[in-house]
C-alpha cells in the first residue's frame, strides 16, 4: 500500500493522515461536507436514504415555478415610501396629528396596470406590470434579530431548516454541478449561518455561501494543485471510500460522502466559469448597472443569481444591506433604492428575454416594514414596523401588476389580505408545487415542517 506514500510525496503535503487529505481535498468542499456528516453521525439527523439526495424530485402538483430567487433587504425598507400609497398619511402630516410622516417620495401609476410605486425606483416601475405586491405583511416582532430569522426559517424563537434547505429538500435541484441553495453575499448578524442552515435536516440541503466579490467562495485554499494532482486526491479518497462501502453495501453515510466529494470536485470547474461574469457582453453589463458605482454590487449579484438560475440552482438569495433607516430617510432610502433598482430592472427584463420569469419566483422585502410617524423628527427617519408592510412577487406563476392586500390608512397595521410568515411560506412552496402540510422531517419523535401548524396559501395572488 505504497500509493499515499507517493502521492504526499508528490503534493507535497506535510501530514499523511486521512483526516488532513480530506480536510484540503477538493479546495475544502469535502471536508465541510465530511464535518456536517460528522454532526449526523453524533444523532442530529437521519443519513440521507438515497445515492444522491440533491437528485431531483417530483412535486406534490403540477407547479408554477421551478426556482426562487429572494432579494433580501436587510434592516426592513419602508414601504409608506416605496410600495404602499398612503394619501391620508401625508394629510395627517399637515394636519400635524400625532408624529405622522407623510412619504418622503411621490408616488404614481405605473404599467398599464397602475400600481401606485413611488420615484424610489424609476427603472422597477417600469416593470410594474410583473409585479404582485403584498401590501399587508406581518411579523410577529419588531427586533431585527427574531423578524429576520422568522423570514428565513419560520420561527423566531427556535433553530430551525432555512427556507431554502426545506425547498431543495423537498424538490432536490437540476443542477448537476452546482448545490442546490445558493446565498451570496449574506449578512454575518441577525441569525447568520442560521438564516441558510439546514438545522436537522441532513447537511447536503444547506446553502452554500458565495460572495460576489474576492474569489466567489471565501476560505478556499487549494495548495495551488494542478489538476492532475487535485484528480489524484481525489480519485484515492473515493477508492478508499467504495472500498468501505464494499463491506457495508448501501449505507447512506457513506454513500453521502462519496456524493458529497464528486459534487465537490466538480464544483471546481462549474463554480468559477458560473462566476465569470467577463463572458457576458457589454449589453448585459450595461443592462444590470455594472459598470456603475453605485449598482454594481448588487448588479452582480443579480447577474450571478440569473446564471445560477441558468444552471439548475433550485434557491439563490441575494442580500442588500443597511435598510435600517431611523434617521435621514430621503437620503438614505434613496442611496439605497438607487443601488438595486436598476439590477432588479436588469433582472426581470433578462429573464423574460431569455423566458425564464414564467417559472422564476422572484420574492423582494425585509425582515419588516417602518412605522407611519417619524422616529426621530430632527433626523427624518422611521421606526420599526412588523405590524403592517410589504414585499412582492414576480414571475413563478403570480398575477403580474396586481395588489393583493392592504394596510390601515396610516399605513401601518394590515386589514384586508393579511399574510404572516408562515402564510408567506406556504405560498412560496404552494407556487413550487409542493403542499407545506405533507414537506416534512422526522426529527426527535415528531413531524416538523416550513409552516409549523399554520400557513395558508394565497390563492388569490395565483396567475
Amino acid at each position: 500500500m505504497k500509493a499515499p506514500t507517493i502521492l504526499n510525496s508528490e503534493l507535497r503535503l506535510p501530514h499523511r493522515n486521512r483526516r488532513h487529505l480530506l480536510q484540503t481535498s477538493s479546495v475544502g468542499f469535502g471536508w465541510l461536507a465530511l464535518s456536517a456528516l460528522h454532526q449526523q453521525w453524533a444523532g442530529a439527523a437521519a443519513p440521507p436514504k438515497t445515492i444522491n439526495p440533491l437528485a431531483p424530485k417530483a412535486p406534490h402538483f403540477p407547479a408554477r415555478a421551478k426556482r426562487v430567487i429572494f432579494m433580501f433587504m436587510q434592516g426592513g425598507p419602508s414601504h409608506l415610501d416605496t410600495f404602499d400609497w398612503k394619501p391620508d398619511l401625508a394629510k395627517a402630516e399637515q394636519q400635524r396629528i400625532g408624529k405622522s410622516m407623510g412619504s418622503v417620495f411621490e408616488f404614481k401609476p405605473r404599467g398599464q396596470s397602475g400600481l401606485m410605486i413611488s420615484d424610489a425606483f424609476p427603472e422597477l416601475s417600469k416593470h410594474a406590470d410583473d409585479l404582485c405586491l403584498l401590501n399587508a405583511m406581518q411579523t410577529r416582532t419588531n427586533a431585527h434579530q427574531m423578524a429576520t430569522v422568522a423570514l428565513h426559517i419560520g420561527s423566531e424563537t427556535f433553530v430551525r431548516p432555512s427556507m431554502g434547505a426545506w425547498i431543495v429538500y423537498g424538490l432536490g435541484t437540476e443542477a448537476e454541478d452546482l448545490p442546490g441553495f445558493v446565498t451570496i453575499n449574506p449578512a454575518a448578524d441577525n441569525g447568520g449561518a442560521m438564516n441558510y442552515g439546514s438545522a436537522f435536516l441532513p447537511a447536503t440541503f444547506q446553502g452554500t455561501r458565495l460572495n460576489s466579490a474576492g474569489g466567489g467562495v471565501p476560505d478556499l485554499e487549494n495548495w495551488k494543485l494542478s489538476p492532475s494532482q487535485q484528480q489524484k486526491q481525489i480519485d484515492f479518497i473515493q477508492k478508499a471510500n467504495r472500498r468501505l462501502l464494499e463491506g457495508d453495501p448501501g449505507n447512506p453515510e457513506i454513500e453521502g460522502i462519496i456524493q458529497s466529494y464528486e459534487l465537490a470536485y466538480q464544483m471546481q470547474t462549474s463554480v468559477p466559469e458560473v462566476l465569470d461574469l467577463n463572458q457576458e457582453p457589454a449589453s448585459i453589463r450595461e443592462l444590470y448597472g455594472l459598470d456603475s458605482a453605485d449598482t454594481e454590487r448588487f448588479g452582480v449579484q443579480c447577474l450571478m443569481a440569473r446564471r445560477l438560475a441558468e444552471k439548475g440552482v433550485r434557491f439563490i438569495q441575494l442580500t442588500s444591506p443597511g435598510w435600517d433607516h431611523h434617521n435621514h430617510l430621503r437620503e438614505g432610502l434613496a442611496r439605497n433604492c438607487a443601488s438595486i433598482d436598476r439590477p432588479i430592472a436588469g433582472l426581470i427584463a433578462d429573464l423574460k428575454q431569455r423566458d425564464m420569469l414564467k417559472d422564476t419566483l422572484l420574492l423582494w422585502g425585509g425582515e419588516f416594514g417602518r412605522g407611519s410617524g417619524y422616529d426621530n423628527e430632527a433626523y427624518n427617519g422611521r421606526g420599526h414596523n412588523g405590524r403592517g408592510y410589504t414585499m412582492w412577487m414576480a414571475g413563478g406563476g403570480v398575477k403580474g401588476g396586481y395588489a393583493y392586500g392592504s394596510t390601515n390608512a396610516m399605513g401601518d397595521t394590515a386589514e384586508i389580505g393579511i399574510l404572516g410568515t408562515h402564510d408567506l411560506h406556504a405560498t412560496i412552496l404552494h407556487l413550487l408545487g409542493i403542499n407545506h402540510q405533507r414537506l416534512t422531517y422526522r426529527y426527535s419523535g415528531r413531524n416538523f415542517r416550513l409552516t409549523d401548524v399554520a400557513g395558508e396559501v394565497a390563492k388569490d395572488i395565483l396567475a
